[in-house]
């Protein structure tokens, strides 16, 4: 399992509404959270379970399924880790994964549940600790059978906890953010920005899905449908993008060019880095 080819828009629905459940089937999102976790009442967690195995049975989704859970050593934890093997979802997102024990629990608690391995593995890194603590997280994460394959940067809760404003274009946060892109990259795994809250400002929505593609991120998650559109146009490349990518390719299969370290392209130095760089973006596009 690796990280998912394209993964822009990750809409979050709560498990406990069956309506928005159904609608997720035709919401253009390339992901649906449906959420376990916060936007779930505690009375309702039992019943929010149910409904979730109940759609999934039904099935027909037609993107990738992610289910959050709550989090480790919580009361609904491990009952979550019961409904995740009878749904089987592309992945799990684990919310507050601030440490090596946090891996270390949710690997043995998949394993004794028979599910490890079953499904590709996201960790929200929403906490102080988490930030602080990434590349160990990351690496373990890798390692074990329920491989990880996505981070979530959860800033609303990292914002609360060190009392850092999220105003301002988010400027002090930016370095932990840029940690988090840095990490990713360097273990090879998609990373998808945090949420914008106000879901009736699609301007300030769509500032901050640039600001989040200009810093190295995958996509973001969201918190309603009206943000999907903005998010994917964002997140996709242009064409000029597109164009330049392909005669990079294209440049370097030619026979002169196969051995090459470094070409010519339209008067300027292209290196074998650039025909990595624009392979990836080919791939992920599926173009």
């Amino acid at each position: 399992m690796n990280s998912t080819p394209r993964l822009c828009s990750a809409l979050y629905l709560p498990a406990s509404n069956t309506r928005a459940i159904e609608k997720s089937r035709t919401i253009a999102a390339d992901a649906v959270i449906f959420d376990l976790e916060d936007s779930v009442a505690p009375a309702a967690k039992a019943e929010a379970r149910e409904q979730l195995a109940a759609a999934f049975k039904q099935g027909g989704f037609g993107k990738t399924t992610v289910i959050r859970c709550n989090a480790i050593n919580t009361p609904d934890y491990l009952l979550d880790l019961d409904v995740l093997g009878a749904c089987q979802p592309d992945a799990v997102l684990v919310p507050k994964v601030s440490s090596l024990e946090n891996v270390e629990t949710f690997e043995s608690d998949t394993i004794n549940r028979g599910i490890a391995g079953k499904f590709n593995t996201w960790y929200m890194i929403e906490t102080a600790a988490a930030v602080v603590n990434l590349k160990e997280i990351a690496q373990a994460g890798i390692d074990t059978r329920s491989q990880l394959s996505c981070l979530v940067l959860g800033h609303n809760d990292l914002a609360v906890e060190t009392g850092v404003s999220v105003e301002g274009n988010r400027q002090y946060l930016v370095p932990w953010l840029m940690q988090a892109v840095l990490i990713a990259r360097h273990f090879n795994l998609t990373v998808l920005d945090s949420v914008y809250n106000d879901h009736k400002d699609l301007t300030g929505f769509e500032a901050e899905a640039a600001q989040a593609r200009a810093m190295g991120f995958n996509g973001k998650s969201l918190i309603h449908p009206a943000q999907v559109e903005i998010t994917n146009r964002v997140f996709q490349p242009g064409e000029q993008e597109i164009a330049e990518a392909r005669a990079i390719v294209s440049a370097f299969s030619r026979p002169e060019n196969v051995n090459a370290g470094v070409i010519s392209l339209d008067g300027r130095m292209v290196e074998r880095l650039h025909l990595a760089q624009a392979q990836r973006l080919l791939d992920r596009y599926d173009i």
